[in-house]
């Protein structure tokens, strides 16, 4: 599972100070660091177990953080890549269903029910998808059951 830190930018006249990456070229992963959000000052990053930080500079201090349910609505709510995610999962619905066809699917008095377990089908395959790609960032659990996947 990710590790997710926080840590302040420190600017002072002549530079801005952030989080210093490993030199992807030199590491055997495919896997990167992501920063996920600014709240209140601070910047959050998503470091995957394959990633060892380099030594960072002195006025770059680096907490991991206990992820409370509560900060994880918060980066979830904030962060540009998990918008990207919920967008894509979204899109990926639409690429197959209209809004009209998912209303359609839903309704009780006219449910073909061939009809709408393949609709619900895929759209937890995207759901569960969208939650796979959080869960790579550590703002979900690995391991999920189908149907507590809300989007």
């Amino acid at each position: 599972m990710p590790k997710i830190y926080r840590y302040k930018k420190v600017v002072d006249e002549f530079t801005t100070y952030s989080l210093v990456e490993p030199d992807y070229n030199l590491l055997e992963t495919d896997s990167k660091i992501t920063e996920l959000c600014n709240l209140e000052g601070e910047t959050y990053v998503s470091v995957p177990d394959d990633i060892t930080l380099p030594e960072q500079p002195e006025q770059i201090v680096l907490s991991e953080i206990i992820l409370t349910d509560g900060l994880k609505e918060q980066i979830k709510k904030t962060s540009v890549h998990v918008q990207l995610i919920n967008q894509r999962v979204r899109d990926r619905i639409a690429e197959q269903y209209s809004e009209a066809d998912e209303i359609k699917a839903l309704r009780k008095e006219n449910v073909d029910k061939v009809a709408f377990d393949k609709y619900n089908a895929f759209v937890n395959g995207c759901c569960l998808w969208g939650y796979g790609e959080k869960a790579k960032l550590g703002l979900e659990d690995e391991i999920i059951e189908l149907t507590d996947v809300v989007e």
